[in-house]
């Protein structure tokens, strides 16, 4: 997976590292204290699903597809504000029941900028440090919650450092915790407003999706060209690059859709 995400992972060295870090203490500990709870914040295109998907691929036969890896969105599994009771009722059965099924099974949470506030903390039982919940030891599951919430704070914050000479190598978490804080636990729209697992410090790892530079389009489209099996043409790697909007208005520094859109774009220019 290390090797993996530095090859394949570009622009993150934050990401790479956090994710590393947690991913290492929790699976080398035979007895964890409580599950692993990661959350991935950041703009459109810089990775967040990737990398969740590529955690997955790795720690279970079947990646996404294995029976022991459940995956939610908010859209498609929570739509009606005015169910939120029924949801969260059956959002509890259905993680208490994989978790008596496998105690190491791992629950993504996409979108959770567009979550109901209030649903999630129905899994804050699953979530802590507690021995038993119902009668299940679920210390051994992970968590991850994606959101594209803070990722405006996060592209602010790096493009002020770009501007003080700052690398992006030398970028920390500190440097962008504050901003993520505010806005993504702080906004009454978000689905973790006044959550309790906020709260009470339950997210083990908070991982900033820093905005991606134009050379690293360049890397996905190559990437993405060696996938497809079609041959690498500097002029086409340049078209599409050049195709793909970027900001600020005045430097055009950061790439305003990550990746997302270079698998589309290809074939407009092949």
């Amino acid at each position: 997976l290390e090797c993996d995400l530095a090859m394949n992972l570009v622009g993150q060295p934050l990401v790479r590292q956090q994710v590393m870090k947690g991913l290492r203490e929790f699976l080398e500990n035979r007895n964890p204290v409580k599950p692993l709870v990661m959350s991935f914040h950041g703009s459109t295109g810089t990775g967040k699903t990737y990398v969740s998907s590529m955690i997955v691929r790795y720690l279970f036969q079947g990646g996404l597809q294995s029976p022991y890896v459940h995956q939610f969105s908010p859209i498609v599994h929570f739509p009606h504000a005015e169910r939120i009771e029924q949801y969260k009722e059956s959002l509890k059965r259905w993680i208490q029941g994989n978790l008596t099924n496998c105690g190491r099974s791992a629950f993504l949470f996409d979108e959770m900028d567009k979550m109901h506030p209030g649903l999630i903390d129905v899994i804050i039982p699953f979530l802590g440090p507690s021995w038993v919940v119902y009668g299940t030891n679920y210390r051994k599951a992970i968590f991850i919650f994606i959101s594209n919430a803070g990722g405006e704070q996060i592209n602010e914050m790096t493009l002020d450092l770009w501007r003080a000479r700052k690398d992006r190598e030398e970028i920390s978490l500190q440097d962008l915790a504050p901003a993520i804080s505010k806005a993504v636990f702080e906004n009454p729209q978000s689905g973790f407003w006044k959550s309790g697992i906020i709260n009470e410090h339950l997210i083990d790892f908070v991982v900033p999706f820093l905005p991606l530079k134009r050379h690293h389009v360049k890397q996905c489209v190559i990437s993405e060209l060696v996938q497809q099996g079609l041959e690498v043409r500097p002029g086409v790697v340049q078209e599409v690059a050049d195709s793909i909007p970027y900001f600020p208005e005045e430097e055009k520094i950061f790439s305003s859709t990550g990746c997302k859109t270079v698998t589309s774009r290809i074939s407009f220019f092949f």
